[in-house]
């Protein structure tokens, strides 16, 4: 059964609480690689904070103020290499809370929508149906899937 609106909504907004509870982390946790060859906790952060804010800039804001969306498919290795790249010029306080300042702008915008409004199609800038709840139905799991990443490895080095 899919979640409803609400449920979608509250798990998206919980990454926010456990996100500002990372930065209790010390810097070497923060720069080091989260498992061999894999991202650091800082680029995982900066990653899903630059695509809350693309996707915000791009879409959810666009849908607030009933302008036509500009999200398009972008080339992922390209953006994330370029969240990576972001990370090394940002301190972690700085991700976090430009990370909590994107999600808390997406919760706020969405959490005002009607039912029909969370799940209207909208085209974006590539003539692709664009939805506020598909979008939350992608992200949800991508945070889960980066929580639990970060969840293992912290267990691993505490």
């Amino acid at each position: 059964m899919m979640p409803n609106t609400i449920e979608m909504i509250e798990e998206f907004k919980s990454f926010i609480p456990y996100v500002m509870t990372l930065n209790d982390l010390d810097e070497a946790h923060w720069n080091s690689s989260l498992e061999e060859g894999k991202w650091s906790l800082k680029d995982v952060i900066s990653h899903i904070m630059l695509w809350d804010k693309y996707f915000y800039e791009e879409a959810i804001e666009k849908i607030k103020q009933k302008k036509p969306l500009t999200v398009r498919h972008l080339n992922f290795d390209e953006f994330n290499a370029n969240a990576r790249e972001y990370a090394k010029t940002q301190t972690k306080e700085g991700i976090v809370q430009q990370f909590v300042d994107y999600r808390t702008k997406i919760i706020h915008d969405i959490s005002g929508l009607s039912e029909e409004e969370y799940v209207q199609e909208y085209l974006d800038g590539d003539q692709n149906k664009f939805s506020i709840r598909e979008y939350l139905i992608g992200f949800v799991p991508h945070d889960e899937h980066h929580k639990k990443q970060i969840e293992n490895y912290v267990q691993r080095n505490s």
